[in-house]
């Protein structure tokens, strides 16, 4: 009855470890990536950026309780809990520009107005009014790359959405090249997600 009893114990522990592989992987993927489309989700027009921020507010959550709470580990939970809000902010930004400078159609414009609001908390507010080729005007912001840089009168590139989902990136130029160094950050907060779930997981109590 011993043998039966120590051998029952020995599989149980056995299979239990491909289950706690495969969980594991479940969440060091789900969490970050959760972060990254809330992120890019935030860019959209349409009242989406609130849509994209509780995206990523629970996966911090999802992966700050996983972490600390059913794994135990105090330290993995709070630097995933702020990695993933890291993640959501820059993914945001520069996957809008990468998208849309790679994919989007290039249309010459003229900015007609630029300036600055500042709401009711204080902060400042870039515009920029423009016109393009083909007669139609759009107000751009600070999510479209419009921070006080381009004075009136100035001769644009309007990088726009083919599926007309997005509002256009504004550009002094048409050059198509991205940003390396944003993109390089949203890469390495993904894979340091991804690295300290896995690692917590694996290592749980």
């Amino acid at each position: 009855m011993q043998k039966t009893g120590v051998a029952g114990s020995v599989e149980g522990g056995v299979g239990a470890r491909p289950r706690r592989t495969a969980d594991t992987l479940l969440w060091a993927a789900l969490i970050p990536t959760a972060a990254t489309v809330g992120g890019f989700v935030s860019q959209y027009p349409y009242g989406m950026l609130w849509v994209g921020v509780l995206i990523v507010l629970v996966a911090a959550a999802a992966g700050a309780i996983v972490a600390g709470s059913v794994w135990r580990r105090a330290g993995a939970a709070t630097l995933v809990g702020f990695a993933v809000f890291a993640l959501g902010l820059f993914a945001g930004s520069n996957l809008n520009e990468t998208y849309l400078k790679q994919l989007g159609e290039r249309t010459g414009a003229v900015v007609v107005e630029a300036g600055s609001r500042v709401n009711g908390k204080g902060d400042v507010r870039h515009f920029c009014r423009v016109l393009d080729d083909s007669g139609s005007r759009a107000e751009l912001g600070d999510i479209q790359n419009c921070h006080g840089q381009f004075a009136t009168g100035r001769r644009v590139v309007l990088f726009e959405d083919r599926l007309g989902g997005l509002e256009p990136w504004i550009e002094a130029g048409g050059n198509r090249a991205v940003d390396p160094v944003g993109l390089g950050i949203t890469a390495g907060l993904y894979a340091l997600i991804a690295a300290t779930l896995l690692h917590a997981g694996l290592r749980r109590r």
